[in-house]
């Protein structure tokens, strides 16, 4: 039996370590200087590493779902977009600190996660092999469609540019590391996955790398004088919202689009997902220099709490034998 993932696990609280060392200690000076140079080090690795995990196989056994792919890649960067839209547009005016806006808005152009998408999935008995396919396609899709989304919800008056430009750095720091390590798999292959948690240490370092220079950054330049209680707990309340909406709504398209119950387990949770492995490192270069990367990643790491609290409980539902036989497919799966 697998084991159900805790609510607040040892990265959470790592995480939440990580913002109070940068509040406290912040790195300045010299020392900002060296992480400047090892962060894009790190965030190569760790895309490295992603690209070795990707298994062929997995890549083919999920490729005949292509219907299943394209409701996840258009709930992932079509939906979640008209969502975040929706959510500044009915805000009002001031309410919500603009770079919290933007960090909402920038969470809502991000990839699906891949490696909590695959364990909620089996561990709710979904479509396992689609699920492998479809968030690593989102997420290599992403490196290309983050950038010029974040451009478009930004509404920005030099928007091809941004996206021209992040594009071309994101390949270099992120898409080209992928490639190389799934090129390099048939050699590393064996050692990656016999190392699974020792590569899981990597991830997350190097996320938690990223968080605190980010922080440490927005600290140095006032990021607790903008952000008051009020503000993060309405901030909070935004995210959770989205993350119902995004929930209520494909589990209702998946039904309603007639896919069996082990496809609509890998949508619901690979389409209502949002990575923060991925999301952290594209932050650091779409916004770099920014003073404010800080507050905009704040929306990236509440909801990537609240997402796993809540599938936590979904996936033990889903998982339940009574659940099993309640809806048959209404069409045969693609």
């Amino acid at each position: 039996m697998q084991r159900m993932p805790r609510l607040f696990d040892r990265y959470a609280l790592a995480l939440v370590a990580t913002v109070l060392l940068a509040a406290i200690l912040p790195c300045s000076g010299t020392v900002a200087d060296v992480f400047d140079v090892v962060t894009p080090l790190a965030i190569a690795l760790l895309f490295f590493l992603h690209g070795a995990r990707l298994s062929r196989d997995a890549i083919i056994a999920g490729l005949i779902h292509w219907r299943l792919h394209l409701l996840v890649l258009a709930c992932t960067y079509a939906m979640f977009p008209l969502l975040g839209l929706g959510i500044e547009a009915l805000l009002p005016a001031g309410v919500l600190a603009p770079d919290l806006m933007i960090g909402v808005l920038f969470l809502c152009a991000l990839p699906s996660t891949v490696q909590s998408s695959i364990a909620f999935t089996s561990i709710a008995r979904g479509n396992v092999a689609a699920a492998v396919c479809s968030a690593s396609l989102s997420n290599l899709l992403g490196v290309f469609i983050a950038p010029a989304l974040v451009a478009l919800l930004l509404h920005s008056g030099n928007s091809s540019g941004l996206a021209l430009g992040s594009i071309g750095k994101i390949v270099m720091q992120l898409f080209l590391p992928f490639i190389a390590g799934h090129l390099a798999r048939p050699l590393i292959g064996t050692f990656v996955d016999r190392s699974r948690r020792l590569l899981a240490y990597t991830d997350r370092g190097t996320v938690l790398l990223v968080v605190y220079v980010a922080f440490s950054a927005s600290v140095v330049d006032g990021l607790w004088k903008q952000l008051p209680l009020s503000s993060l707990l309405l901030l909070l309340a935004v995210v959770t919202l989205l993350l119902v909406l995004a929930l209520v709504l494909t589990t209702f398209l998946s039904r309603r689009l007639g896919f069996s119950r082990e496809d609509e387990i890998a949508i619901v949770f690979c389409g209502s997902k949002k990575s923060l492995a991925s999301g952290v490192p594209i932050a650091n270069i779409l916004f770099a220099g920014n003073p404010a990367l800080g507050m905009i990643v704040v929306p990236v790491l509440l909801y990537h709490q609240i997402q796993l609290m809540a599938c936590a409980v979904l996936a033990q539902r889903y998982a339940r034998p009574a659940d099993h036989a309640t809806r048959a497919p209404t069409m045969p799966p693609s």
